[in-house]
């Protein structure tokens, strides 16, 4: 059974720092694993992006604050989150499309940022 469990999320002042960490179990080989975020009574969007190579890609709205990376050994995902906004605030969750081609999520993490 496939799990990813997200952590890291919580309230920061604006222009603070946080990092979110997906750690998963169940899965042994991936294309990609990614964080997305959701505000509400919107469509989840891309944050960023990477492979298991190292290969990355980014929202424009995050490009030079947030950096993805992940650890290949315990297929786990980080998300350093710095000089966050108030516009920030949403929901984010981890994603992996493993090998076999199946997308799982985890359940989310809340990301306030306080003005």
């Amino acid at each position: 059974q496939v799990q990813l469990t997200e952590s890291g999320g919580g309230l920061v002042q604006s222009g603070g720092s946080l990092r979110l960490s997906c750690a998963t179990s169940g899965v042994f080989n991936y294309y990609a694993m990614a964080w997305y975020r959701q505000f509400p009574g919107k469509e989840r969007e891309l944050v960023a992006r990477i492979t298991p190579v190292g290969g990355t890609n980014y929202a424009d709205s995050v490009k030079g604050r947030f950096t993805i990376s992940r650890d290949n050994v315990g297929l786990t995902a980080y998300l350093q989150m710095n000089s966050l906004k108030p516009e920030d605030t949403a929901v984010y969750y981890c994603y992996i499309r493993a090998n076999n081609n199946n997308v799982y999520w985890g359940q989310g993490t809340q990301v306030t940022v306080a003005s």
